[in-house]
């Protein structure tokens, strides 16, 4: 159980500040918003995903949260990787932009099964 626990922190955190954190401190620089108008999307599209992930990534470290809240959570962060990946792949094609939203879902999934397995653990007591 605490090998379990160090684990979901460890990742949850990475998620954290790569998701809240780093975006909360350069969403608002023109690099960030030269890489949301270089994949074609609205300046207003860049702020809202600053919101949306501040927002989940303390959603993601609040402990006792209901689990469906979670679940959404982690299913929203999904989402962002993919469409991430998707959307650098077709304005770029292959290259290494593509790493960082296949690492960091690999990341989210190691803590969303991490965090099933505590879930359940907390049932079983």
């Amino acid at each position: 159980m605490k090998k379990t626990t160090i684990i979901f922190w460890i990742t949850t955190g990475i998620i954290f500040l790569f998701e809240g954190v780093m975006p909360a401190l350069t969403g608002h620089t023109e690099l960030a918003k030269e890489g949301i108008r270089h994949l074609g999307y609205p300046e207003y599209f860049g702020t809202m995903l600053v919101v949306y992930k501040v927002i989940g990534s303390i959603l993601l470290v609040i402990p006792n949260l209901p689990r469906k809240v979670k679940e959404w959570t982690y299913a929203g962060f999904g989402f962002d990787f993919i469409s991430a990946f998707i959307s650098h792949w077709v304005v770029t094609g292959f290259g290494p932009e593509l790493i960082l939203p296949v690492v960091l879902m690999i990341i989210l999934v190691i803590s969303y099964l991490q965090f099933q397995k505590l879930h359940e653990a907390r049932l079983a007591l």
